[in-house]
């Protein structure tokens, strides 16, 4: 999958093309991106710190690391050069440095007998034995002059990047070097003047800077929990669903609704201006058959319940409500609606007796109610325990982010940003089954730009907040042992394994590792934090 810098590619020489041409955003290759890596990675089982850090297959750490893997372009041998290039280079905005090279008449001189040489020693001129030397004249008329200008550049090229890029060796993000001037100007610079000029743009790793300096070894946090996860209210209300499963439904005919009973209702919801005006539907706000628990009341708009108490079955009714302001749809809050509801049928439950007999229904293997209880009870406040780990990890990370400031490299942004839109892509292929058709709109390059676009804030406060864990992890020095390592890879190598699946060992090796950095380092800020827990 490549999503890379918006521009139109600028060069189209024949060596290593695929390093240095920047493509444009034109969409999503899903044989590249849908590989099975997601799914091994998304299935460790090593802490709960994993819950932060998989929401992208490349995390915090390989920022870090990026910066030190070499480019394609420094991968190259540096062969010795006769002269020095003349490079001169500017730092622009988000992390960009532009370099302009200059190369010396003595270096285009040496690669084009180096290209001369290469022809003879392959061309098959007529009139000439193999092996035989062909005058350059002669040679060059028979390949053509274009063909060998073309390829004597391209030589140059091959020969000097390396050298052009020992400025920023160890700085350089990984495919993020993009030739900016374009084939035809270095042919006209090279065919006029025998040298060869030419510009190139390449990110570099971000620095990040944390106001207030170490700022995050004194973090104060306030964490909001909700008031749902309390284990003992979530406990009795399981156990209550769990009873209400086993009662008989009965058909009400003799009275209206009351608490307890469930109706099945149709609702529908209209709005209109002050003046009473332009009335519209809804339709957000409105359902047909409607299976309603009474016993959920606390879960449906203010005032809804109340308006239908007493409703028979077959009756209609007609009441103004305004959602509250905290309501959790946006484009609901603090609007007035007059609902219209129709009552369809009512029931009751018909519910065995609360008793050790119903025991095993409720929890197979429990004997007694104590014991379901009990069972219950303990799911609870595991479930409770581990939202309020998760709750804690967010507002860390949101607090994090707010004290770092640093430049985001266009790179990390469209990394970051396909691997989230990605993701996004398996998500809805997973519940929707898409069609080729419908897959390839959303991978487009429209939906692609769009995404970037309006995730762009979400985008980069993940990238700060991975860039902030990745400095604590430097700074702390902390570190996580080989067995762990070792112990997750294998772990996720067999969930592969498992559903036949192919893997690449070493990736996953990379995507554990960045897990295991994030997880040691909310471990260390949980344990040096000042932390204040709060319910909604």
């Amino acid at each position: 999958m490549e999503l890379c810098s918006s521009a139109p590619p600028t060069t189209s020489f024949y060596f290593n093309k695929s390093c240095l041409l920047s493509q444009p955003i034109s969409s999503i290759s899903f044989s590249k991106f849908f590989t099975p890596i997601n799914k091994g990675f998304n299935s460790l089982r090593i802490s709960r710190a994993s819950r932060q850090f998989s929401h992208s297959s490349r995390n915090f750490s390989i920022f870090a690391r990026s910066a030190a893997a070499p480019a394609a372009a420094e991968e190259a041998v540096k062969e010795p050069l006769p002269a020095d290039l003349i490079v001169e280079e500017t730092q622009e905005p988000n992390c960009r440095i532009r370099l302009s090279v200059e190369v010396p008449s003595i270096i285009c001189e040496d690669c084009h007998k180096r290209v001369i040489n290469e022809f003879m020693k392959k061309a098959k001129v007529p009139g000439f034995r193999p092996g035989k030397k062909v005058p350059e004249s002669i040679l060059v008329s028979y390949i053509g002059k274009d063909g060998v200008q073309k390829s004597i550049v391209e030589s140059i090229l091959k020969r000097t990047l390396p050298h052009a890029m020992s400025s920023v060796d160890g700085r350089a993000l990984k495919d993020s070097i993009r030739i900016t001037s374009t084939f035809a100007e270095m042919e006209k610079t090279y065919s006029s003047l025998k040298v060869l000029r030419y510009e190139l743009v390449v990110d570099v790793a971000p620095e990040v800077k944390w106001v207030p300096e170490d700022g995050y070894k004194n973090l104060k946090i306030v964490v909001e929990l909700d008031s749902e996860i309390d284990a003992k209210t979530a406990a009795e209300r399981e156990l209550r669903q769990r009873y209400k499963s086993l009662s008989t439904m009965r058909i009400v005919t003799d009275r209206g609704l009351q608490i307890g009973d469930v109706a099945v209702l149709d609702i529908s919801a209209t709005t209109s201006e002050q003046d009473g005006s332009e009335v519209k539907n809804v339709p957000a706000a409105e359902s047909k058959g409607f299976h309603f628990d009474t016993e959920d009341g606390d879960r449906v708009i203010p005032g809804f319940l109340d308006s239908i108490i007493g409703m028979r079955g077959g009756e209609t009714k007609s009441f103004p409500l305004v959602f509250p302001e905290s309501w959790k749809q946006d484009d609901l809050r603090g609007l007035p609606c007059q609902f219209t509801v129709d009552c369809k049928e009512l029931f009751y439950r018909e519910l065995p007796e609360m008793n050790d007999a119903i025991a095993d229904k409720l929890i197979p293997g429990c004997t007694t109610i104590e014991q379901v209880k009990e069972s219950l009870l303990e799911r609870c406040l595991e479930l409770e325990q581990t939202a309020k780990d998760q709750a804690t990890d967010n507002a860390i990370l949101d607090e994090l982010r707010k004290m770092v400031q640093v430049e985001i490299p266009q790179t990390l942004f469209e990394e970051q940003g396909r691997q989230l839109y990605g993701g996004r892509l398996l998500q809805i292929q997973a519940n929707m089954k898409l069609n080729e058709e419908q897959l390839a709109t959303l991978s487009g390059p429209t939906a692609v730009r769009e995404y970037l676009e309006n995730q762009r804030e979400n985008i980069e406060n993940i990238i700060k907040q991975n860039l902030a864990v990745g400095d604590i992890f430097k700074r702390e020095n902390l570190q996580f042992s080989t067995d762990e390592l070792v112990k997750e890879v294998e772990s996720s190598v067999s969930e592969f394994k498992k559903h036949n699946q192919e893997y690449d060992e070493e990736s996953i090796q990379e995507q554990v590792q960045e897990i295991l950095e994030g997880a040691k380092v909310l471990e260390w800020l949980r344990e040096n934090a000042d932390i204040e827990y709060v319910t909604k």
